[in-house]
């Protein structure tokens, strides 16, 4: 099989959406995740250093954050080498359902559509984005060329509506958020 032709991606705009979608500082009573700032939560600032008031969180902060946690550290600068449109797409399910969760719909899909494993072997959904995904990823996309990457786009999406629903399903309290999530969220890579 032959290797890919990696292609130029730039995250900056991607970063950029996602912080100027979220907005400042928001404290809403039924979002589990507590308080956050351009999309942040306060656990994740936290974590990566922050100690100011979350009202305060600098933008360029919050852009380092998305960049190192939900970019680079699940490896998804490897997959926009691939298929930009996709590695986009796990960037936005990443920043909202954590990376595992999109690196996970990632193996799922590519287990499911390298028919019966004939395709490239099936990988082992362990929410890491790692040599074996990207493997099977070169191997989907040498077979399915051009067109199958936006079916593998339409297969995560697929898997990230369903995932907002069941979450409202099983917390009522989600309700409140399922209608934006569904406008906004869906198609948004």
């Amino acid at each position: 099989m032959p290797r890919f032709k990696p292609r130029r991606f730039d995250v900056e705009p991607l970063i950029e959406a996602v912080i100027d979608r979220e907005g400042r500082y928001v404290n809403h009573p039924a979002d589990r995740g507590g308080p956050t700032c351009w999309g942040i939560t306060e656990a994740v600032a936290r974590a990566k250093g922050y100690s100011g008031p979350m009202r305060d969180l600098p933008r360029e902060t919050a852009a380092a954050i998305y960049r190192g946690v939900y970019w680079l550290a699940p490896g998804f600068d490897r997959v926009a080498l691939r298929t930009p449109l996709v590695a986009a797409e796990l960037f936005d399910i990443a920043v909202h359902m954590g990376t595992a969760v999109a690196a996970g719909f990632l193996q799922r899909t590519l287990n499911a559509l390298n028919r019966g494993a004939r395709d490239y072997p099936d990988i082992i959904v362990d929410h890491r984005i790692g040599p074996r995904s990207l493997s099977a990823l070169d191997g989907f996309l040498h077979i399915r060329g051009a067109p199958g990457e936006s079916v593998l786009l339409r297969a995560v999406e697929a898997l990230k509506g369903e995932r907002y629903i069941a979450l409202a399903e099983r917390r009522p309290s989600q309700e409140a958020f399922l209608y934006g999530w569904l406008a906004s969220r869906l198609g948004s890579a």
